[in-house]
Parts: structure tokens; sequence; C-alpha cells
């Protein structure tokens, strides 16, 4: 029968058998990445899920029209709130379990939300249309198209996923740099487009049209956050190969794609913001106002 001292050991050993919570053992000199990391994991899951969830019912029970971007909206809100509800999964893999089955999982998660942004794309397109193209967009209003082009971008995600859960991170690797550096410079440039569209409409007059003013200003901050969230990973690719395991692997990929995923809970904020405070909390609700159409 084993002594007090030989389970001890035991005991001992088997925790030093889990994986190290930094991921690879050439991080413990630098682990304060994935600090930053799994703050992300948190803040998602508490705040990020919630308000995505919020979005969602707040699209599904509208009463009155919203914006013809609503779809894309409502399917990019789905695959945040996806990725935000994987969190304990993905955590405690990583931080007690390795088991590779559950690595399958996190692997689809991670796929899900590296093609996400394709919906985001499909927004700026909508909007871009709206305001640059008036006349072609009157032309193209109907949501079934909107439909179509939904369950075009749900197989693609699904492909990507499932391939990346299968056959691991770099049989995609090529594909999502390519995706990532298509979707950020069409992204910014239909935002750009419909920033100058709608100062040129204004051009020599002193007070902008109240609603072309609110769609001037969500245009902006979507391009703030565009920019915020992506062109770290867009800017990082090119040189990725110049930096050493650690720095890249422990610092640098980690902090970058942690600030990617941050987008789970951003995108949400930004859309609740725009709500009115009667369709946000129904318990607030005041007198009924009548309904100022602002879509774009």
């Amino acid at each position: 029968m084993p002594n007090i001292s030989e389970l001890a050991l035991n005991a001992t050993a088997s925790v030093w058998q889990h994986p190290p919570w930094y991921q690879y053992d050439e991080c413990a000199v630098a682990p304060y990445g994935f600090i930053f990391y799994f703050g992300v994991k948190i803040l998602n899951l508490t705040l990020g899920f919630p308000t995505n969830v919020l979005v969602m019912w707040q699209i599904a029970t509208r009463k009155s029209e919203g914006s013809t971007s609503d779809m894309f909206i409502f399917n990019l809100a789905v695959l945040d709130a996806y990725f935000c509800l994987m969190t304990p999964v993905d955590m405690v893999n990583r931080l007690y379990l390795d088991d590779p089955g559950i690595w399958y999982f996190q692997r689809f998660a991670y796929g899900v939300k590296d093609v996400a942004p394709l919906f985001l794309t499909c927004i700026c397109l909508d909007r871009y249309i709206a305001v640059v193209h008036p006349i072609v967009f009157t032309g193209i209003r109907d949501n079934r198209i909107r439909a179509v082009v939904s369950a075009v971008v749900w197989g693609l995600v699904l492909a990507y996923a499932l391939t990346k859960s299968i056959l691991g991170v770099m049989s995609v690797n090529e594909v999502f740099s390519g995706l990532i550096l298509s979707a950020f410079f069409l992204m910014v440039f239909c935002n750009l487009s419909i920033i100058w569209v709608l100062r040129k409409s204004v051009a020599g007059k002193e007070i902008m049209n109240p609603v072309k003013k609110k769609a001037f200003k969500m245009v902006i901050i979507v391009l703030a956050i565009i920019v915020a969230n992506y062109l770290p990973p867009v800017a990082l690719m090119p040189f990725a190969s110049t930096y050493s395991f650690v720095d890249l692997n422990c610092k640098i990929s980690i902090s970058v794609f942690s600030i990617m995923d941050l987008s789970c809970t951003i995108e949400p904020l930004l859309y609740i913001s725009r709500m009115e405070r009667r369709a946000c909390c129904p318990c607030l609700q005041g007198p009924e106002k009548k309904p100022t159409n602002v879509s774009i």
C-alpha cells in the first residue's frame, strides 16, 4: 500500500501533466499575452453573449420596418453568440483537460469566428449601395436577395469551420489570410465611400440633414471599429515570419487575435447604442412617438 509521500508525489505529478495555461512551454517567460486573452474570453462570455442575444431578440421582435442590413446583423449576432458561448469549453480544455476530441469543437468555433467578418462585409456593402448607388438599391431592397446571400455565406462559414476543425489550423491558414485581407480592404473602401458621399451631399450647407448626420456618425464609428479590430491581424500577416517563436506565439499573435475576438462584444454594443430606449428596455417605454426611419 502506497504511503502518504508517494500519494503526494503522484498528485503533484498529475497536476504538472496538465497543459500550461500559457499554451506553450516556451511562453513561460512571457505569459502576459495569455492574461489578456483570457480576460477577453471572460468579457465576451459575460457581456458579449447577452448583448448578442439582445440584438437577435430586438431584430426578431421588431414591429416596424428596420434597416435592410438587419438580416446580416442577425446572422452575425448568431455567430458571435455561439463563439462567446464556447468560452467555458475553450478555457476548461486549455487549462485542464487538453482533450484532443474537444479541440475539434474549439477549432470549429474559431473557424466560425474567422469567417464571421463576411457578414460584417455584407453589412458594409449593403450600406455602400444604399448611399452611393441609391437607384440600384431601390431595385434590390427585396429581403429574398439578402436571404440567398446569407445562405451562401453560411455555406462558406460551415465549410471553412469544418475544414479547420478536421484538418487543423494550417489547412486554412492561407485562406484565412486572403479572406481577412480582402474583407478588411473592402469594408474600409465601402465606409470611406459612404463618408465621402455624405460629406459631399452637404457641401456648402451649414447644417446636415438629421438622418444623414446620424448615418454619418454611425459609419464613422463602424469604420473606427473595423480599423481597431481587423487592422492588427492585417498588419501582422506580412511580417509573421520575421518574429521569433516566443514573440510571435506568446506576445503578438495571441494579443492581436484577442483584439479581433473583442468584436464579439463591441459589435452588439454598437447596435444596442442605436436602439431607442423603449425598444431596448420595454419597461422604460414612455409616450409613443411617431417612428422616424433612419435606415440606410
